[in-house]
C-alpha cells in the first residue's frame, strides 16, 4: 500500500512577490497570523459552544452576544487566511501544527455555569487582542499597512467583545 501524502504547512512562497515588504518580514507575519489564524478559530468553536449550552437568567442575552460573536469571528478568520495567502504562504491547516490544542482550551465535562463561560470569554478576548496588538505593532514597523489595518479593525472587536461580556457580569 502506498503511503499517504501529508499535506507540508510550512509557509512557502511560490514567488517572489514586491510588494514593499522584504520577504523575512513577510514570512514572519504570515507564520504569526497563521497562529492568530488558529486562535481564532477555537474561540469560535468556544464561543459556539457556550452559545448552546448557556443557561440561566442571562441565557437569551448570552446566547445572542456569543452568536454575533462567533459569525463575526468566523468572517474574520476568513480575512485573517486570505491576508496570509496575499504574504505569498499558505494558511494553515491544523491548529494543533502551532502548539494550540482545541482539549486544552475547551471545558472539560461539564460545562460553567454562566458567570464563568463570560469570564473565560473575556479573558480570552483580551488575549488575542493583545496578541493581534503585537502583530500589528511588528506589521507596521514592516511597512505592512494593510496588515495592521486588518488587526487594527479586529483588536477594536475584540476590545468591544471583551467590554460587552464584563457588562454582563456587572452587578
Amino acid at each position: 500500500m502506498a503511503k499517504a501524502q501529508v499535506l507540508d504547512v510550512t509557509p512557502k512562497p511560490k514567488e517572489k512577490l514586491k510588494t514593499g515588504i522584504d520577504t523575512q518580514s513577510r514570512e514572519k507575519i504570515a507564520k504569526h497570523l497563521s497562529v492568530a489564524l488558529a486562535r481564532t478559530y477555537i474561540l469560535v468553536v468556544k464561543s459556539h459552544l457556550y452559545h448552546w449550552n448557556v443557561v440561566g437568567p442571562l441565557f437569551k442575552s448570552i446566547h445572542d452576544l456569543t452568536e454575533a460573536h462567533y459569525e463575526d469571528m468566523f468572517a474574520a478568520a476568513d480575512v485573517i487566511a486570505e491576508r496570509i495567502r496575499a504574504l505569498g504562504y499558505q494558511a494553515p491547516v491544523d491548529a494543533g501544527d502551532f502548539g494550540i490544542s482545541l482539549a486544552d482550551v475547551l471545558p472539560k465535562g461539564k460545562m460553567p455555569s454562566a458567570a464563568d463561560m463570560i469570564s473565560d470569554l473575556v479573558s480570552d478576548h483580551e488575549a488575542i487582542s493583545a496578541q493581534f496588538r503585537d502583530i500589528a505593532g511588528f506589521a507596521g514597523d514592516a511597512d505592512d499597512l494593510v496588515t495592521e489595518d486588518m488587526l487594527t479593525a479586529r483588536i477594536a472587536f475584540h476590545e468591544q467583545a471583551s467590554w460587552m461580556l464584563r457588562a454582563l457580569l456587572a452587578e
